[in-house]
């Protein structure tokens, strides 16, 4: 059998287990829902709203931290570090322990999507598979990709999207060779689940108006609004998150979160869970029904106070996802940011066709839309957001707005802040990913494996002379100046002694410390790759000395650099 073929089978297997995982996932979530919430909202108001998140999420961090020992947190991010830093190497307790943790969190109202559990738990799968036939790094990173693509293309029943969003967001760079296993994971992922639960995916309609080129203007606007909300969304997910950091306890944040989330639940319902049923309500038409979930305003029929209601939501779930994965919760922000971005649109067409701004606005169609513009947003994903929402519709009826309106959202997010929520929530645990193939070659070498250590020191109380005697000996014309506790005191170059070498007066009077001079620059052990070549390149050095807590190592040059460098990319093609 073949390298490619084999790889094409576990790309179908791994496809086939994360549909799996994702159908159990999906239904145990279902099941404690409605076991939870069946016979709510027009009877009374159901004050156990207050303490479901807090059951939730406490269960949920005991079940990771002391069964599974895999406490619950962001995915993606998880993800594309261990891709990074890790060598594709995830632990094998993922591939099923984020499937319990997080139906438990959603189950019970965590307000985070399941997106990035599967995502992780598809990644893991693949991972693990990759480790368990001994495929290298390379490869394992393809099936990672699988199993990503898998668990996205299984949720929403979109396998052209899931294809994509491993491409984006997961994988650094693809080939057409890798290209055909993602696509084999995907369909097989989305077929198990179609098979096992059938084809409803988690928004249940079809387009039945068509698209108007008369909206575009409309279009435009929304797509500004949605790269300002996506920025709002990011930013409130940032401050949340470090806010509920900075509470010392553990025990605090369980309580502190549960609590909040269990308010915010009981007096906006739409947010428990995952809120897809909202946008599916919506999408529908029966906006109305929104209100008869509020113990408050179930008995006023008023358009004006919907659009307070949704306004409201849009500005809370944020706030509710950050402080669900804060207080211990597992789940992620990839379905907050849909359902932000549903909210939007919906609110957005509602309104304008509320007051008769314009010409009457399709509610479906801007909902749709403004769930891709907000992803894009918020993700940095635009051709995975303009996909998978193509897909749910059952075809391309809006495939020019879902287009124009993720560009407008991307440029508007991006002119404000450059960097996805995963890469900032990343950047501020110290993780910095390498942001092109470049830099990821150089992060795979470390100044301690190019130290060159055939420079020979001297002590600075040496003579002339002495620095001779070594000159006879050595191959190299620098000469480190070190004292007995090995620390570096400057260097010699043959050129600084060329003109006096062989005076004999001088070989006996002239001292090692007055000849010596400071090196353009230093290299610390500790430092990447990345910021050695930074020195180097100010510097204008061929050759650098390197230092670790005081003491002189050796020297690093820029040939032994490039001899690394060039065998890295060797052996990444051979691969």
């Amino acid at each position: 059998m073949s390298n490619q073929t084999f790889i094409l089978i576990l790309s179908g297997i791994i496809g086939v287990f994360s549909g799996l995982a994702a159908v159990i996932l999906k239904q145990g979530v279902h099941v404690i829902q409605n076991f939870l919430t069946e016979g709510f909202y027009k009877e009374y108001a159901n004050f156990l709203y207050i303490i479901y998140p807090l059951i939730g999420i406490s269960a949920a961090f005991i079940l990771g931290k002391f069964i599974f020992k895999d406490t619950g947190g962001h995915g993606v991010p998880d993800i594309l570090f261990t891709i990074s830093k890790k060598q594709s190497i995830i632990k094998r307790v993922k591939t099923y322990s984020r499937v319990f943790t997080s139906a438990i969190t959603v189950g019970f109202g965590g307000s985070v999507g399941l997106e990035a559990p599967m995502l992780v738990t598809g990644s893991a799968i693949g991972s693990n598979v990759g480790s368990l036939v001994h495929l290298n790094a390379k490869k394992r990173t393809l099936l990672i990709g699988c199993g990503a693509a898998a668990a996205i293309s299984s949720i929403f029943g979109a396998p052209i999207g899931g294809v994509i969003f491993a491409i984006e967001v997961i994988m650094m760079e693809i080939s057409t060779a890798s290209f055909i296993p993602l696509l084999i994971a995907s369909v097989t992922g989305s077929l198990t689940s179609m098979i096992l639960i059938g084809k409803d995916s988690v928004f249940n309609f079809k387009l039945t108006e068509n698209f108007e080129a008369s909206h575009m203007p409309y279009y435009l606007l929304l797509g500004i609004v949605c790269g300002l909300v996506s920025l709002y969304f990011s930013q409130a997910v940032r401050k949340t998150e470090s806010l509920m950091e900075s509470l010392d306890s553990q025990l605090l944040r369980i309580l502190y979160g549960g609590a909040i989330l269990g308010i915010m639940v009981f007096f906006l319902p739409p947010i428990y869970g995952e809120g897809y049923d909202t946008l599916n309500t919506l999408i529908d038409g029966n906006s109305s029904q929104l209100l008869e979930k509020s113990p408050f305003f179930s008995v006023i029929e008023n358009p004006y106070l919907i659009i307070i209601f949704l306004a409201f939501i849009i500005l809370v779930k944020p706030i509710a996802a950050a402080v669900t994965l804060g207080a211990g919760g597992s789940g992620g922000i990839f379905a907050p940011s849909l359902y932000v971005g549903g909210i939007l649109g919906f609110l957005f067409a509602y309104s304008s066709n509320l007051f008769n701004f314009t010409i009457p606005l399709p509610l479906a169609h801007f909902t749709l839309v403004a769930m891709c513009g907000v992803m894009a947003g918020a993700q940095h994903a635009p051709l995975s957001a303009i996909f998978l929402i193509a897909e749910i519709t059952g075809g391309y009826e809006l495939f020019v707005p879902l287009m124009f309106v993720s560009a407008i959202s991307y440029v508007t997010k991006t002119a404000y802040q450059k960097d996805s929520i995963y890469m900032i929530q990343l950047k501020e645990k110290g993780r910095h990913l390498p942001e092109s193939k470049d830099q990821e070659l150089l992060e795979l070498i470390t100044i301690t494996n190019v130290i060159e250590r055939d420079l020979l020191p001297i002590h600075p109380d040496s003579k002339l002379k002495d620095l001779i005697s070594l000159v006879k000996i050595s191959k190299r014309n620098i000469f480190p100046v070190v004292d007995q506790h090995k620390a570096l005191r400057g260097i010699v170059t043959l050129d600084d002694i060329r003109d006096i070498m062989f005076d004999r007066e001088k070989q006996d009077v002239v001292l090692v410390k007055e000849l010596m001079h400071s090196p353009p620059e230093i290299l610390l052990a500790t430092e990447n790759m990345q910021k050695a070549m930074e020195k180097f390149e100010l510097s204008g050095a061929w050759n650098l000395p390197v230092i670790e807590d005081g003491k002189y190592l050796g020297f690093v040059s820029k040939s032994r650099i490039f001899n690394a460098y060039r065998k890295r990319l060797i052996k990444q093609k051979q691969d």
